[in-house]
């Protein structure tokens, strides 16, 4: 066990037990099933000694309303994924987790219910402005952010012994050096994504010359790849089975933790000629869909995943907390990553393991690169035609 799985430990085992002692339900009989559509490997789930967020919020439930929830955990590990399963009209969630670009898909098309803030207190009291009214929910009306992030380049310095984390460019996903050792997003967006920012072309472009552009390149590194993964990445990067992989910085940190004795990985940023970061910078929150059965207690789950200052059962638990450290994602709530505990946990200041410099990068703008870097929803023909090209290139021998 790594350091700073070591620490969350002790965080959980200190403060958390008391709650998980009590949290069991008494019986298979539930006045409430809450359907929840996640990300894989992206909620704190009583691994590790930690908190188990969704036994917490049906015996938190309990103790407040006297109704019994039985919360129903499901994940994917695409947003298009999520938008095939919601638009099959197949199944009924009550909270979805989607990422800005999917948000401004599912307004546009009248996928999404309004929330009633006054049930989610938890968002005035913890959410600062730079994180509210973004781009995909301007007048924010259906989204509750969850946690942040920026994609950048994870590697094994035991294979790529001519980098550093401050000279990580887009060009290592393209070299030849490094042949069959290279793992690409297996998404249209995400993949598309990495060729533009090598271009320096806007990943919002509506020119179609600029996405044959980054096909071209695409086509050029897939005789390159090992393989084209999603949540696959985690075992081939931990167990060395791959070099360069280019995925989120928050399971970027978990691929280092769980990583086998005979990986040493290193993580980097991309950046262009001038030294800045250039890569996609992503929101992802907490929506209600239309299919939703249960809307007021989504929105009492939406706001319990923002607490810091519960009691269960007598005993004090920091829900927002146990998450974000056991995710390991930025987080949007100010109590938290103002929070010096947090920060320790994260090794601030270590110059060997600064997990929290990763995930907020001093002097970063945040808001200035989210517009510039972050994906917009596009044209509906253009999303057909960007599919398309990705089928062609998946076809590609």
């Amino acid at each position: 066990m790594k350091r700073l799985k070591l620490l969350s430990a002790i965080f959980a085992m200190v403060l958390l037990m008391p709650c998980l002692a009590s949290l069991s339900a008494c019986d298979s009989n539930y006045d409430v099933v809450l359907n929840v559509y996640n990300w894989g490997e992206y909620i704190s789930d009583g691994s590790y000694d930690s908190l188990n967020v969704n036994e917490a919020f049906e015996k938190w439930y309990f103790q407040e309303y006297g109704v019994r929830v039985k919360v129903n955990y499901d994940t994917y590990d695409s947003n298009e994924s999520l938008r095939a399963k919601l638009e099959s009209n197949a199944v009924s969630y009550d909270v979805i987790i989607p990422s800005d670009y999917m948000i401004d898909y599912f307004i546009e098309h009248e996928m999404l219910q309004e929330l009633n803030f006054e049930n989610i207190p938890n968002f005035e009291k913890n959410i600062p402005e730079q994180f509210r009214n973004l781009f995909y929910d301007p007048e924010n009306k259906y989204t509750v952010p969850y946690t942040y992030g920026m994609v950048g380049i994870v590697y094994d310095t035991n294979v790529v012994t001519d980098v550093t984390p401050k000279d990580v460019t887009w060009d290592l996903m393209w070299s030849d050096d490094y042949a069959k050792q290279i793992l690409q997003f297996d998404n249209s967006r995400d993949a598309f994504g990495t060729a533009m920012y090598k271009l320096g072309i806007s990943v919002n472009s509506d020119c179609p010359n600029d996405w044959r552009a980054a096909y071209d390149e695409l086509a050029a590194q897939k005789p390159l790849l090992k393989r084209y993964v999603m949540d696959q990445v985690f075992n081939m990067m931990e167990s060395g089975d791959a070099a360069i992989a280019a995925y989120y910085a928050g399971d970027c940190i978990t691929m280092m933790e769980n990583s086998s004795e005979n990986v040493d990985l290193q993580f980097g940023y991309p950046r262009d000629k001038d030294g800045n970061i250039c890569t996609n910078l992503f929101m992802d929150a907490m929506c209600i869909p239309t299919c939703a059965k249960n809307k007021e207690v989504a929105e009492a789950y939406i706001n319990f995943m923002l607490s810091t200052d519960l009691v269960i059962d007598g005993e004090p638990c920091d829900i927002a907390r146990a998450n974000a450290e056991y995710i390991y994602y930025a987080t949007p709530n100010s109590a938290v990553y103002e929070n010096p505990e947090y920060q320790e946990a994260l090794g601030k200041g270590d110059e060997e393991c600064d997990y929290y410099e990763m995930l907020y990068p001093e002097g970063f703008d945040f808001a200035a690169s989210y517009n510039e870097f972050a994906y917009a929803n596009l044209d509906p023909e253009l999303l057909a035609f960007i599919s398309d090209l990705w089928l062609d290139l998946k076809l590609l021998d």
